[in-house]
């Protein structure tokens, strides 16, 4: 038999990969469930090379040895040890010989160094140390970072330690305890269902299952020879269940225990309602403990530690501590409370009767045992009880006051004033409850008790004044005065202006306005007298007292009869607050002390005029006339009232006197208007020419001149009218739109878009002009390029509202919000962006927003009458009678004059005579609702 050489048989016995590369991704051992790890050596030292040293687990004698290394090397590398060539070397005087003067050189020097190095010693280790224990701190070793856990490895059990899983385990984690066993027990729909295909309800003992339920071979127990038959386990496991609960819900001394349908009900509301940490409130618990022993006489660690079990659901537990903490500190009436709000109502009345047992001088404690009782005779007699122990409790004679009828009341506070006489609250009530006479008797008494109290003289002045002594009133209020300063009280005056304001508020006008004279001067310069009470007024007119606004007038007024300004803003206060008698009054004062203010008498004619006596009005324009002769506003005034009354003749007689007299564009433009409202246009143009000539540079003389052309059918005309007025007038805006109007009426698109260019070149930045060139382009159809000069118009004027109101419903539907959104952030408080706003929550049937932005508009801009006009369709058609009434009032009242819509409507010469309210309804009639 041939023999196999060694070489051979080593051969065969390599594996094939020995020597081999290994493949990409491999890792040694990962099939065996192993897992990588890499050392120190892999990753490289844990520390820079510049990193402060840290030796403080090394011994001794290496620290002395790393001591002298350091100290070799600072010998060698010293200044002495140092050529400017050569650098570093050794010494350059070792060839001489070291005697006795160099040694003693040596230590003279050492000994210095030594000393010098002693002071900077301290300093040095103390910054060293600093320094290192910052270092540790931001780059703390390995071993200190898991020395905690190491330390808390004490604690861990033996069974702990062998059921640690091995690393790289986590495929197949076993328990490395063998030995323990864990049944399941299965329900008895697997047991009971078909096994092998045949119905039976028994299990054999020598199948797999039978080892699955527990105490069938389990050794020591008598195992059945037969069948075992589960459906009958199952049944007397039920059987067994219901037994149970039937003996604990047996009556036992007449009260059931348990209730087995609503068990787990019970067991449900069980739950604790806190919801927060259970550790937290482990760690509350022992804290407070601490502190209730520690300082057993401290309240509110014993409130704290009840109201802690209160809040985990501890109620009875809380109840106990809080009554230990009373006991501990019975003089504490925070105890004594938290324990009677903790109590249930039966047993607080308890807890309260020996807390007033225990304190009884506490307001609070006695408060609280009337708040426990039920009935008014017992809340009563506890009050009476607790004025015996604390005769002089405001809080209690009022609390017991409160609760009597008048009379007994009346008898309680006589008592209450002598035990409290310092109380105004007690004088008042009792001088409420009196007589007239009795009183005058008790704020007498009050007065000389209390004689730094102004309440008690106003209530006085008010007395007088409720029982009709108004000659009284302003005497009791200078003695006040005179009295409080010489019992040493600041007469302030914002206080008494706020005294006077609450007199108004309870009827005592004649009181309000003593106090307003009395203090309306004190602590006031003469120059700034007028100012400050103009102010004074403004205010009280914001707080509703228009008393003593009128009151503050009045006085103005007569310090100073003559200043326009005071009439004219006490006639606009008349106005909005007065009556038409109060308002016609005050005018024909003021026309007495200012004859030649023209406004005051057109006020005075035009509150006669809408009272509709047109003879009182002219006689005030007549009496105007002779203080005001030739006054151009007094001359129209009158035409209007004639005109507006259909007297038209004499309008044109006074008219031409007006011209004769002071011819001024004005007087022209009316004169040509009224002759067009009657249409005569002849007579009109014939004015207008006239009055051109003479007036070339007033620009309502040319429009009012190219309208009339083109009501005559004169387009060619009214074109030249307009051009020929731009020359004299190129900075009137509305112009250029008459003429822009003109071209498109006439179908020359491109004239009209170059009249518009022509106007913004001459006026620069004007939104209308841009307006209207958008809505040349929206007529034409043209969308594109109305946005394309939208987009221009907003970097031009970015703030412009009615630029920012048409490019949100240039939009589609979608992108409205959004853009109104970028409109409020380009010009929150335009009124035409608000508007724009609340057409379009109209448009998306958002009523009650809708309704609140037109409340908005109107209340930022009363003179935009388009605003009026779109709220008045809205309520017409959302909604009441009532609303609708509500906004025409409100609008009437404004007198708005502009709006596009507005000013369309009110300008037509065929509305001329239109009132605020017919201009409203011809508007909301016009407009249209937004889609």
């Amino acid at each position: 038999m041939a023999t196999i050489p060694a070489s051979a048989l080593a051969n065969r016995n390599k594996k094939h990969f020995l020597g081999v590369p290994a493949p990409l991704g491999y890792v040694a051992g990962v099939g065996r469930g192993a897992t990588g790890f890499t050392t120190r050596s892999d990753i490289g030292p844990a520390r820079d090379a510049n990193d402060v040293s840290d030796d403080r687990h090394a011994p001794p004698a290496a620290k002395r040895k790393k001591k002298e290394e350091e100290e070799e090397d600072d010998e060698d590398l010293n200044d002495s040890n140092y050529d400017e060539f050569t650098g570093y070397s050794g010494s350059l005087f070792s060839k001489d010989p070291y005697d006795k003067d160099d040694a003693e050189a040596d230590a003279i020097y050492e000994s210095i160094d030594k000393r010098m190095d002693e002071k900077r010693k301290e300093y040095r280790e103390k910054r060293l140390k600093v320094d290192l224990e910052k270092y540790r701190q931001e780059r703390p070793k390995i071993q200190q970072q898991f020395s905690d856990l190491k330390r808390n490895l004490v604690s861990v059990s033996e069974e702990e330690w062998q059921t640690i899983p091995e690393v790289g385990d986590s495929r197949n984690r076993k328990q490395r305890n063998p030995r323990a066993e864990k049944f399941t027990p299965l329900p008895d729909s697997i047991l009971s269902r078909n096994m092998g295909g045949d119905t039976t309800a028994t299990l054999d003992p020598r199948s797999g299952l039978a080892s699955m339920v527990p105490g069938i071979n389990t050794p020591g127990m008598l195992t059945p020879t037969g069948d075992l038959d589960l459906r009958k386990i199952g049944q007397a496991r039920n059987t067994l269940m219901n037994v149970k609960l039937s003996q604990v819900s047996d009556s036992v001394g007449g009260q059931t225990v348990v209730d087995p349908k609503g068990y787990l009900t019970d067991l449900q509301s069980m739950i604790p309602t806190y919801g927060g940490d259970i550790n937290d409130i482990k760690k509350a618990r022992l804290l407070l403990k601490s502190v209730r022993e520690t300082n057993p006489n401290h309240p509110p660690a014993w409130i704290a530690s009840a109201r802690l079990e209160e809040v985990t659901g501890k109620i009875q537990m809380s109840r106990n501590l809080i009554m230990k903490g009373c006991e501990m500190n019975p003089q504490s009436e925070d105890l004594w409370l938290e324990a009677a709000r903790l109590q249930p109502a039966d047993t607080a009345k308890a807890v309260i009767a020996q807390a007033a047992r225990h304190i009884p001088t506490s307001v609070r404690i006695w408060i609280k045992a009337a708040d426990v009782e039920d009935e008014l005779k017992a809340k009563r007699r506890v009050f009476r009880k607790a004025l015996e122990h604390i005769p002089n409790s405001v809080r209690l004679w009022k609390a017991a006051v409160e609760l009597e009828n008048p009379d007994d009341a009346r008898i309680l506070l006589s008592r209450a004033v002598e035990c409290c006489n310092t109380s105004v609250e007690l004088w008042l009530a009792l001088a409420r409850l009196e007589t007239y006479e009795n009183a005058r008797k008790v704020l007498n008494k009050a007065r000389e008790s209390i004689p730094t109290d102004k309440q008690i003289w106003t209530t006085a002045a008010k007395l007088e004044e409720a029982n009709g002594n108004i000659h009284m009133v302003e005497k009791i209020i200078d003695r006040a005065l005179v009295s409080l300063a010489a019992n040493g009280v600041e007469i302030n005056r914002e206080q008494w202006m706020q005294e006077a304001i609450e007199a108004e508020k309870s009827n005592a006008v004649h009181c309000c306005q003593a106090i307003i004279k009395a203090i309306i001067g004190i602590g006031i310069e003469d120059e700034d007298r007028k100012q400050t009470w103009i102010d004074d007024a403004e205010n009280c007119a914001k707080e509703g007292a228009y008393e003593c606004a009128r009151a503050v007038y009045a006085h103005a007024l007569q310090i100073f009869p003559s200043k326009k300004s005071i009439w004219l803003r006490a006639a606009y206060f008349e106005k909005n607050h007065g009556t038409r008698e109060s308002l016609e009054s005050l005018l024909q004062k003021a026309v007495a002390h200012c004859p030649k203010s023209e406004i005051l008498w057109l006020m005075g004619a035009k509150s006669k005029w809408l009272a509709g006596d047109v003879p009182a009005a002219r006689g005030i324009l007549s009496f105007a006339f002779q203080a005001n002769p030739n006054s151009e506003d007094i001359w129209l005034a009158a035409v209007k009232l004639e005109s507006e009354n259909q007297e038209y003749e004499r309008a044109r007689r006074l008219l031409a006197k007006a011209r004769a007299s002071a011819p001024t564009p004005r007087v022209m433009m009316k004169s040509a208007k009224l002759e067009w409202a009657l249409t005569e246009l002849d007579a009109a143009l014939n004015l207008l020419e006239e009055a051109v000539k003479v007036f070339p540079d007033y620009s309502r003389l040319w429009m009012m001149k190219g309208q009339i052309e083109e009501q005559q059918k004169k387009p060619d005309r009214a074109a030249e009218t307009y051009a020929s007025a731009l020359k004299k007038c190129p900075s009137s805006i509305p112009l250029w739109l008459l003429l822009a109007k003109l071209e498109e009426n006439r179908g020359a698109l491109t004239k009209s878009r170059s009249v518009l260019e022509r106007g913004r070149l001459r006026n620069p930045k004007t939104p209308v002009l841009w307006l209207a060139a958008v809505r040349i382009e929206l007529r034409a159809g043209l969308k594109d390029m109305a946005n394309t000069l939208m987009a221009r118009a907003l970097q031009e004027c970015p703030t412009a509202g009615e630029l920012w109101a048409e490019a949100i419903f240039l939009e589609s539907r979608p992108q409205r919000k959004t853009k109104s959104v970028d409109a409020l952030k380009k010009c929150e408080h335009d009124p035409h962006v608000l508007l724009a706003v609340s057409k379009l929550f109209w448009s998306e049937h958002k009523i009650q927003k809708c309704r609140d932005w037109f409340n908005r508009t109107v209340k930022i801009d009363p003179d935009l009458g388009d605003a009026w006009a779109y709220f008045y369709k809205f309520e017409q058609q959302h909604g009441t009678d009532a609303q609708q009434a509500e906004i025409l009032q409100r609008c009437v009242a404004a007198e708005p004059k502009h709006g596009e819509e507005w000013c369309r409507v009110s300008k037509a010469i065929a509305n001329w005579c239109f009132k605020i309210s017919d201009i409203l309804l011809a508007t909301a009639k016009e407009v249209s609702c937004p889609n």
